[in-house]
């Protein structure tokens, strides 16, 4: 495995930090980190809320990313709180796709930290619909 999945994985676990917010808030039951095309990790927590106005971690490291003027991903990894992988769910699939449309295809997710099991995007993702 590179060591770069292993350095998003410290990443993402660093932020995770699981917590009830409020009677209606949590956030932290998963954790991502983001590769950009510069090199820079991004990170983000999932923030679950009761009227579905939360957002996912993937989507949040993806957010600020994009707030600190960047717009490429190279690879993505999400945690949930027992430290095991799970790849993007389809919200989260389809933000890459419109981000990045010619090329979402070829951002790498890892699916398992364990054994290093890497896919791409696309093959997630084979039929965008636009």
């Amino acid at each position: 495995m590179e060591e770069i999945w292993k350095e998003m994985y410290l990443a993402a676990k660093s932020v995770q930090n699981r917590r009830k917010i409020s009677d209606y808030v949590e956030a932290g039951g998963v954790a991502a980190a983001v590769l950009s095309a510069s090199g820079k990790i991004y990170t983000g927590v999932c923030v679950d809320t009761a009227c579905t106005l939360g957002i996912c971690a993937e989507r949040n490291a993806i957010f600020h990313m994009i707030t600190n003027g960047e717009q490429e991903i190279k690879k993505v990894l999400a945690i949930t709180s027992n430290g095991e992988t799970v790849p993007p769910c389809g919200a989260c699939r389809e933000l890459m796709a419109q981000l990045m449309p010619r090329t979402y295809g070829e951002i790498e997710i890892l699916l398992n930290f364990e054994t290093g099991r890497v896919t791409r995007l696309g093959a997630l993702t084979p039929e965008w619909w636009i």
